[in-house]
């Protein structure tokens, strides 16, 4: 899979730990205004990294599963998936800059 996908419980096996590429996830919940803030930067780099990198998302909320199973306790928290595998994490509101560094070191 690539591009930007919304993924959980059901399916984070397949989309996430199986995909081909890297997989950025990002764990969210509606009600969360930092998160809000979080979905644009996704949005951009979803471009930027066309065909290199997927990126998804999981509520938090609808998928207890997929969050408890990887120790989500804060959100925004993005989780970047290599080879089927956690590669790097960052909790809170982060910059583009700071994103676009884990995802380039996934990419080396």
């Amino acid at each position: 899979m690539s591009g930007l996908f919304s993924t959980g419980d059901s399916d984070f096996e397949t989309s996430v730990l199986k995909a081909k590429l890297p997989v950025l996830v990002d764990f969210w919940a509606p009600s969360c205004v930092p998160c809000q803030a979080v979905g644009p930067i996704i949005e951009d780099l979803e471009k930027e990294y066309t065909g290199k990198l997927a990126f998804a998302k999981v509520n938090v909320d609808e998928n207890p599963k997929t969050t408890t199973r990887y120790g989500i306790r804060s959100i925004p928290t993005l989780l970047l998936f290599k080879d089927g595998k956690p590669f790097q994490q960052l909790v809170g509101l982060r910059p583009k800059k700071e994103v676009k560094h884990i995802l380039d070191t996934a990419l080396t």
